[in-house]
């Protein structure tokens, strides 16, 4: 990994990371959820077209994100015990799967279930796959879990960056913030 002889993250990589956080939470806050017919009810169609839209958001921020990543240079952590470090790590490793899981389970349940992918504007991605309907279901109830469980470890994470600010004050989250904000 290269390092920047600042301390602080660059203005690509701050938007995707807060761009990425903007989306995972409005995505996450118009998940349709429940049964199937509940979530494909025409009564439900713009929270769902809007949560597909900005899960397939999700999925193509993680690319670049990733791509940027490997070209990119990153402030040196701080000073910290190993297991924070290792923590950090796990957390940050964990982040990254999950944008990648998510989407990925969304687009396998619903086709796998026989629907098409609903994007804003009634743009339709229709299945590519064939219908296994059971699968498909218990696949949309992991893309559930994977939704909740991104939300807590985010929290975490944002934990963590309040407690470096305010109790370590050792910049990690300052690192991360554009400079109009600090």
């Amino acid at each position: 990994m290269k390092y920047r002889s600042v301390g602080r993250y660059g203005s690509v990589a701050q938007v995707f990371h807060w761009l990425t956080a903007i989306v995972v939470l409005i995505a996450f806050i118009f998940g349709p959820g429940g049964s199937e017919q509940h979530v494909y009810s025409s009564a439900r169609d713009f929270d769902r077209q809007l949560h597909e839209t900005l899960g397939l958001c999700v999925f193509a921020l993680a690319i670049l994100r990733v791509l940027w990543r490997a070209f990119d240079t990153h402030p040196a952590p701080p000073p910290a015990s190993r297991w924070m470090l290792l923590a950090s790590k796990a957390v940050q490793f964990g982040l990254y799967l999950l944008m990648f899981l998510l989407p990925l389970t969304a687009i396998c349940g619903a086709w796998l279930e026989g629907h098409a992918l609903t994007l804003l504007a009634s743009v339709q991605i229709p299945s590519l796959v064939g219908t296994a309907h059971d699968t498909g279901a218990v696949i949309a109830e992991i893309h559930t879990w994977l939704g909740d469980a991104i939300l807590w470890l985010a929290g975490l994470h944002a934990c963590a960056a309040l407690y470096h600010h305010f109790i370590v004050k050792d910049g990690v989250l300052v690192s991360m913030l554009p400079d109009w904000f600090r």
